[in-house]
């Protein structure tokens, strides 16, 4: 039982940082947790890199030059950022901040490298990683996207095995072998997070 009066402000929500490789589902495990607690907010990364087909700006991604990205960093509006095949990405600072002070459960959706920078700015955010149920499921998914080529799909996997090694890094790891199970695992976090 706490004292002081009823009007006391919102509590500021905690952050969940989601990390994985590239081709482990993050996307998807995160369109059903969306699903399954709308209470949630997802934040939109900015990338330099070219829309995928079916993808929309602000949807999956704020779409930015080389140039805006630049900005952005030079006037402290990332969180966080790093680069991923040949392009950047970051977090926009403003919106997880607004968010978090309202009260509203948020989750971030990033590389390792991004996690890190979040983990060294905001220590009391609870980070998860998402794994493949193995390496030669995530390469079979990674083929499925037919969105790289050999080179590229290689660098991927590669990075993978670094990305997976740092799971100490992590205070929970999902093994994504089913969407709907994984979903359910990090909703029970993020509501056991923002309980707290």
């Amino acid at each position: 039982m706490t004292s002081g009066t009823t009007d006391a402000p919102t509590p500021r929500a905690r952050l969940t940082v989601l990390s994985g490789p590239s081709g482990v589902g993050k996307g998807t495990v995160v369109a059903e947790v969306r699903r399954l607690y709308p209470h949630v907010w997802v934040s939109v990364s900015c990338t330099t890199r070219k829309p995928r087909p079916g993808e929309s700006d602000g949807v999956q991604y704020h779409f930015v030059s080389d140039a805006q990205f630049d900005e952005l960093i030079a006037t402290g509006q990332l969180l966080e950022y790093a680069t991923f095949a040949g392009n950047r990405y970051g977090t926009p600072r403003k919106p997880v901040d607004q968010h978090l002070a309202a009260g509203r459960p948020t989750v971030l959706e990033i590389e390792l490298q991004g996690a890190r920078q979040i983990r060294d700015a905001m220590p009391e955010a609870q980070f998860v990683l998402l794994a493949p149920p193995s390496m030669a499921e995530l390469r079979e998914r990674l083929l499925g996207r037919r969105t790289e080529g050999p080179p590229d799909l290689e660098a991927r996997l590669a990075r993978a095995e670094i990305e997976l090694a740092a799971a100490d890094e992590f205070d929970e790891v999902i093994v994504n072998d089913d969407v709907e199970h994984a979903a359910g695992e990090l909703v029970k976090l993020i509501e056991s997070a923002s309980a707290e």
